[in-house]
């Protein structure tokens, strides 16, 4: 690996909270063993049009279209259940990141890590800039202006900047 990009996450136990004190609520309800999955099947394309319109800050970075895609590959078999799975390995991960952390491991590549700004359209700010200063020597970032979670989206031009910069090097 020769560089690492982080977009609007943190490192799972290492750095801010990752569901930011529950502010993050969908965190704890992915991480219900079946639950999600009852409740969010056949309404696959609702569940995912709320987290797209309402995690951008620029409500229309996300097209129908685009939707249409995320909703033709979560509905394949066992799809939403796979990314369910993530959420419900976080206490795995967490305490697995704590661990090489505490090791004295530190990622030795460039990293850039990048938050959307707009914290109130979930942007996570500074915060992965934060947790991975934590893990790694050699990082830059910071908050991209006018952009929630949805970086590639919200801001391509400006993210692609940002990535040539960093590829250059």
């Amino acid at each position: 690996v020769n560089t690492l990009t982080i977009l609007d996450v943190t490192v799972p136990g290492i750095g801010p909270d990752i569901s930011q004190g529950g502010r993050r609520w969908h965190h704890a309800f992915h991480m219900t063993p079946d639950l999600p999955e009852i409740l969010v099947q056949g309404h696959e394309r609702e569940y995912l049009r709320w987290f797209y319109r309402n995690f951008c800050s620029q409500r229309d970075a996300i097209q129908e279209a685009d939707i249409d895609e995320y909703v033709r590959c979560y509905t394949q078999p066992g799809a939403m259940s796979a990314g369910f799975a993530y959420y419900r390995n976080l206490p795995k991960d967490q305490a697995d990141n704590r661990s090489i952390l505490e090791s004295g491991f530190r990622l030795p590549m460039p990293v850039l890590a990048l938050g959307g700004a707009r914290t109130e359209a979930r942007g996570r700010g500074e915060e992965p800039l934060q947790s991975l200063r934590a893990i790694a020597v050699n990082v830059q970032g910071g908050a991209l202006p006018d952009c929630g979670h949805f970086i590639p989206e919200e801001q391509p031009a400006m993210l692609a900047e940002r990535l040539l910069d960093v590829f250059s090097t």
